[in-house]
């Protein structure tokens, strides 16, 4: 019996072991944050800002934005860009004004943040950038959205219509946009496709970044 007993011992000792190293071993949470400042505030009136933040967890990605002083009372679609190549997306500033109405319209950002990858709307996994219902902004300017999505969902979904590549937060953009609808715009701003230029406006953009620990 005595034997049978320090088997049983070392049997358990072994299985705790294990089970602690599988719990060392498991992936480290990660945090992204954005600090978002504003853009084309000659057209907005107003200077639009606000944080995003992008939290790891296991196979959970929490997706938090929080925004200030955006055009009051209207939807205001939201998405990362990114560059279609391995390079680092920015952040535009006047200069990328190529036409010089002094404004920087959704095309013109192109260079530097790339295209439009990821809406940030109630499912971003469906990819969905021009039908997704994105947050609206109170009387006061401000929204907060927040959304919690499967990662290895939004990672299968993004490498299908990016021709497998990676999310890679950290070398996206975000951009918020949107003016109202009979906002005066000069005829050389431009957007996508049908898309009212009022909608694809970006007011305010934040460089992704790794948040240290």
């Amino acid at each position: 019996m005595a034997f049978k007993r320090s088997t049983l011992a070392a049997l358990s000792f072994a299985v705790g072991a294990l089970a602690l190293a599988g719990t060392s071993q498991a992936a480290p949470a990660e945090a992204y944050t954005a600090q978002l400042i504003p853009m084309n505030t000659q057209v907005t009136h107003s200077n639009t800002t606000g944080e995003a933040r992008f939290h790891v967890n296991g196979d959970k990605l929490t997706i938090d934005i929080r925004v200030k002083n955006a055009p009051a009372n209207i939807e205001h679609w939201q998405h990362f860009h990114g560059l279609l190549t391995s390079g680092v997306a920015t952040c535009p500033t006047l200069g990328a004004d190529a036409n010089g109405d002094r404004i920087v319209d959704l095309i013109e950002t192109e260079p530097y943040a790339g295209t439009t990858m990821v809406p940030f709307d109630m499912h971003p996994a469906a990819m969905d950038v021009a039908h997704g219902h994105y947050p609206k902004a109170a009387a006061d300017g401000s929204y907060h959205y927040r959304q919690v999505v499967s990662l290895s969902g939004l990672s299968a979904a993004f490498a299908k219509a990016f021709q497998g590549q990676e999310l890679n937060l950290d070398k996206r953009v975000i951009f918020i946009h949107g003016v109202p609808a009979d906002t005066q715009l000069p005829g050389t701003v431009q957007s996508l496709g049908p898309i009212p230029a009022s909608t694809t406006l970006p007011i305010a953009c934040g460089k992704i970044e790794r948040a240290s620990h």
